[in-house]
């Protein structure tokens, strides 16, 4: 553990004259949760062995829990979707456990000080470039983390403040979550200098594919295989293919959900995307064949919040073991009656603030936007705390919009005052 932040001092060249920094991060826990750490993993090899950028660079996140699970068959191993290979020997990775958090996040990104881990942080400067992926599950203006959540507002205030302070000259993120959309469709403007691609746009899920059913798990989310998929294909040739045009591909790729870009679409749109993924030399070996096709690929795809029930019910199915059996029973039963009793809450919830059963409904059919970014996160965080938390039952992100739709219309004090109410009553 370092006791002083970690500065960088010469790095690779970006197309303006400065340095790429790299962030990412696997958001989640849990072995259903696999894909994360597999997707994550299996970018740290791409930049690092293929792209040329130093380890130095780049900011590693990952609760690191799923190489040695006790149901990894292969001890050590994590394997990439794409490929078949293990992605997980060589990774750094810089953050793990419960250091993997929403508040440490934003502190790497700011070049703070961070507790725990190697002391790394982004040290950028005025012409430097930032790279951003993240990989979890997300709700509406929200990313979860293992133990907490990044709401919208507090990632809106740091990059406004990042902005203003010159600490980067370009910034492009990925994000591979449910409604990651929401995190940037009404946040963004394009003189900030960002652009964000996202797997998913505001009012949707994103999807999981390539199930392995020997370990019960996903090995990869479909929008997040299908870009590393295209650069992979088209390196070492990084500079011929631009941000907007890998985004039109991929989106073409993606048929679950919408992927979706916002920000700048002016100059970082038009960038080669090798000004913020790097451009290494040429390979001495050519890269692996893809084994997958795009039908393959999408043939298991489940979107992300019903993947623990899926798993569970997996699992169930296969067990001989009478008292497993039963436990999972009770499991299975728990959650199905949760989602079911989640979204009846809700529904008094919004009546109770509307004040009528028709208001209520109207207002549940309104699109998602994040018209107060504050209310959203007071009153989704007070919903996780007194009903049910996304990690726990991830499932309920599928349904918390309601909340974030009657804060674009009602005082957030009558919003959380009434989940208080209920959530105390029905939990």
């Amino acid at each position: 553990v370092c006791s002083d932040v970690h500065v960088i001092s010469s790095g690779i060249n970006a197309e303006y004259g400065g340095n790429i920094w790299v962030l990412i991060v696997a958001g989640s826990n849990g072995w259903y949760n696999y894909r994360h750490q597999s997707d994550i993993s299996h970018l740290y090899h791409i930049l690092t062995k293929k792209h040329g950028i130093p380890p130095e660079f780049i900011v590693n996140m990952q609760y690191n829990d799923i190489a040695y699970n006790e149901n990894n068959p292969h001890p050590g191993i994590i394997i990439n979707a794409l490929h078949g290979e293990d992605v997980y020997e060589g990774n750094m990775i810089d953050y793990m456990g419960r250091t993997v958090t929403a508040t440490n996040f934003l502190k790497i990104l700011k070049g703070h000080h961070v507790s725990g881990g190697s002391g790394k942080v982004i040290n950028s400067k005025s012409n430097d470039v930032v790279f951003i992926n993240f990989a979890d599950h997300g709700g509406p203006g929200l990313l979860a983390f293992p133990d907490d959540e990044l709401h919208v507002a507090d990632l809106t205030r740091i990059l406004k403040e990042l902005h203003e302070a010159r600490k980067y000259k370009q910034m492009l993120w990925y994000v591979e979550a449910c409604y990651a959309g929401s995190m940037f469709a009404d946040s963004l403007t394009a003189d900030m200098n960002i652009t964000a691609h996202t797997a998913a746009n505001a009012d949707e899920s994103s999807y999981a594919c390539v199930l392995d059913e020997d370990m019960d798990v996903y090995l990869g989310d479909c929008w997040s295989l299908n870009w590393m998929n295209n650069t992979e294909q088209i390196f070492p040739r990084l500079y011929s293919e631009t941000v907007g045009q890998q985004y039109d591909i991929v989106k073409k790729m993606t048929t679950e959900s919408h992927a979706s870009i916002y920000g700048d679409m002016q100059v970082i749109y038009n960038e080669p995307i090798s000004t913020f993924l790097g451009h290494g030399p040429k390979p001495a070996t050519a890269t692996p064949p893809v084994t997958l096709t795009v039908e393959e690929m999408y043939k298991t795809s489940i979107q992300t919040p019903d993947i623990m029930l899926d798993y569970l019910r997996r699992k169930r199915a296969k067990t001989d073991d009478e008292n497993e059996a039963q436990e999972l029973d009770i499991q299975i039963q728990y959650h199905e009656v949760t989602e079911e009793k989640v979204q009846v809450v809700l529904d008094m919830i919004a009546i109770d603030v509307t004040g009528s059963i028709e208001t209520a409904y109207l207002t549940k059919k309104e699109a998602v936007r994040i018209d107060d970014a504050i209310c959203n996160k007071a009153a989704l965080d007070t919903f996780f705390g007194a009903c049910y938390r996304s990690q726990t039952h991830p499932y309920i992100l599928k349904y918390v919009s309601t909340l974030t739709k009657l804060c674009n219309r009602y005082q957030t004090e009558d919003i959380v005052k009434s989940v208080l109410k209920y959530c105390t009553v029905n939990n």
